[in-house]
């Protein structure tokens, strides 16, 4: 038997050595591990048409969105029956537009990041944006708008021109949905935001957050867009009477958007000052399209070179004129003025102006159109 197998004690030993290995093994419980590699196993992976669906998805309210803004235009903004006072149209404690809190600076985004794929943007988290504003049942809120710069030489030159309205809800956010998407009472004011759909207005730490579901695609020239970035900053603040808070602007909770084409959104931006972009004369109070008695007593208010105001009333109709002056509070800062009149009966036309003590040419105008009974 040994010759037909000669290996068999070896085999045999070998027998014995593994017998005695695996009396020393104590088994353990892996069905936790193989759970675990089961479920990896089984995790799908992401797929790119799913990716592809939630872009569209994202188009379509967008679209959406901007329908709903438009459909809107035709709507005034109400001038409100409240009239701007000595201490509304200026502030000491104005933010130079370069004073911009550090610690809320976005982060940049990195550099072989392709931004015409993803933008340099910081994603804000519903806690970076801070609180929501209080709910009212009824206020009045400033509203901004463009008006043209008369008399100067860039023609896209805009200055920003002040109304009223009244509101419901959170004012800040319903000021500026006013702001957006309806036409003011003035023909000769305008704004630059159609397109443009608010989110939510929240506050965070002396910062202000607007977000936007859609901010308005426009290209706009440097100053013009600077100009229009105030006029939301401006009717924020104003809203919110709170004219020292920066403010964030983000599209659907990302800031870094060149808002306009120009304009660098990845950090808050603060308040300029009001005579780099506040029209220098204003009419304040009768109101666009006004019925008044015939004694008509104009106010408004006015940043004037030795505090002189220029005005004069047109009959539309018999072509009657009236033409004289008035002074402001103080001179050479935005300050009160007001003057009264006796008008025949029938539509007046109101300006009040400035004259260029360097050529004598006419700056700065504002007009109201009235009806005198």
């Amino acid at each position: 038997m040994n010759d037909q197998n000669p290996n068999e004690p070896f085999d045999e030993l070998m027998r014995r050595a593994l017998h005695d290995e695996a009396d020393r093994i104590e088994p353990t419980d892996a069905l936790p591990e193989i759970r675990a590699r089961a479920h990896a196993q089984r995790r799908p992976a992401r797929r790119p048409w799913l990716l592809t669906a939630g872009v569209a998805t994202v188009g379509t309210a967008a679209a959406i969105g901007a329908f709903t803004v438009f459909n809107g235009n035709n709507n005034l903004a109400n001038d409100g029956d409240a009239v701007a006072g000595p201490g509304t149209t200026t502030s000491a404690s104005e933010v130079p537009q370069s004073q911009t809190p550090s610690r809320v600076t976005p982060s940049p985004a990195p550099a072989t990041v392709p931004r015409a794929t993803s933008p340099a943007v910081k994603t804000s988290q519903p806690a970076d944006r801070g609180k929501p504003e209080q709910s009212v049942s009824s206020a009045v809120v400033p509203v901004y708008w463009l008006g043209a710069n008369v008399g100067a030489q860039a023609k896209s030159t805009a200055r920003l021109y002040r109304t009223w309205s009244k509101v419901s809800g959170h004012p800040a956010e319903e000021a500026v949905r006013i702001m957006t998407t309806k036409q003011p009472e003035d023909p000769d004011y305008y704004s630059v935001w159609r397109g443009a759909a608010v989110n939510s207005v929240t506050r965070s730490d002396g910062v202000v957050t607007v977000d936007f579901k859609q901010l308005p695609k426009t290209t706009l020239a440097p100053d013009l867009a600077n100009v229009a970035t105030q006029q939301l900053i401006y009717t924020v603040q104003g809203a919110l009477a709170d004219d020292t808070s920066a403010v964030q602007i983000t599209q659907q909770g990302r800031a870094g958007q060149k808002l306009f084409g120009q304009v660098d959104t990845s950090a808050p931006l603060g308040r300029a000052q009001a005579a780099d972009v506040q029209a220098l004369v204003w009419i304040t109070s009768p109101s666009e399209g006004a019925v008044t008695g015939s004694k008509v007593t104009v106010q408004g208010t006015a940043n004037a070179f030795e505090a002189t105001v220029n005005y004069q009333l047109t009959n539309l109709k018999t072509r009657e004129t009236k033409k004289s002056f008035t002074t402001t509070e103080e001179g050479q800062k935005f300050s009160p003025f007001t003057f009264s009149v006796s008008l025949s009966p029938g539509p007046w036309q109101i300006d009040a102006y400035l004259i260029s003590d360097a050529d004598g040419s006419i700056t700065n105008t504002d007009s109201k159109t009235i009806v005198v009974k």
